[in-house]
């Protein structure tokens, strides 16, 4: 006479053969759902293969995020549309598609400090690793410096190739600290070697034509320029500091 299969070890087995930890959490639950409510084989199953596919996008969301370094205080939630100029809240809109990036597009946030740049594409970006894209965050500074001490150790082609990894690179206050030549050709190579093969968003407090002062030659400034511009969007920012009118407000309500 045959020993009785343990039906539970061997699913239990057999699941975590499968990488199923979800389902194999879940199953006996579900199971006596399926009685319950009467549902049939091929529902029951669906039910298990969502709840295991949910939360494992779930879990790759987090990791995004987290690998993202973007400021995931600056939400959608907490940015305010109707401050921004009718264009500009249109684009913005638009942009949380995600589309732009399979175009290769670049974003170009510009605005005179404290309008919102920052927020809205580190927003933009936490929308886009929802859909489950890939997007890193830094900070201009930050960038060049990484990217001269890869130089230096002879491995810059290495580093610009981990950044390619991401579909959108945030690049966020290039400008605002002046940099050295050195750094800017760096900075310069990354861009280059992403134009037309991966979005870059970016913002300024700068308009173009004091760009200058960022790559310090009038050529290199327009080839950085040109590559930038030649497929992207343009979000032009000219409202009052939204840190400034918060301060007003606050400074009003006290008095």
């Amino acid at each position: 006479m045959s020993k009785p299969r343990d039906i539970k070890k061997e699913l239990a087995g057999y699941l975590g053969e499968l990488y199923l930890p979800v389902m194999g959490r879940c199953y006996e639950d579900k199971a006596r759902q399926a009685e319950r409510e009467a549902l049939g084989y091929e529902q029951f199953l669906l039910e298990l293969v969502e709840r295991e596919c949910q939360e494992r996008r779930e879990k790759r969301i987090a990791r995004l995020l987290q690998a993202s370094k973007l400021p995931l205080e600056k939400t959608l939630d907490s940015f305010d549309l109707k401050r921004l100029p009718q264009k500009a809240a249109r684009q913005a809109k638009a942009l949380l598609d995600g589309t732009f990036l399979d175009r290769r597009e670049n974003v170009l946030a510009f605005g005179n400090p404290g309008s919102g740049k920052t927020h809205l594409l580190s927003a933009l970006g936490q929308e886009l690793i929802r859909q489950g894209r890939r997007v890193a965050f830094t900070t201009c500074a930050r960038l060049v410096q990484d990217l001269l001490r890869a130089k230096q150790a002879l491995r810059l082609s290495q580093a610009i190739k981990k950044l390619a990894y991401y579909e959108a690179l945030v690049i966020d206050d290039i400008g605002y600290v002046q940099q050295s030549r050195e750094e800017m050709e760096v900075l310069f190579t990354l861009l280059a070697e992403r134009y037309e093969r991966a979005s870059v968003l970016l913002t300024s407090n700068l308009p173009f034509s004091k760009w200058e002062a960022i790559f310090k030659d009038p050529m290199t400034t327009a080839s950085a320029i040109d590559r930038l511009v030649h497929h992207s969007v343009i979000l032009e920012l000219n409202i009052a500091s939204y840190r400034m009118e918060q301060a007003k407000k606050k400074k009003a309500e006290d008095e």
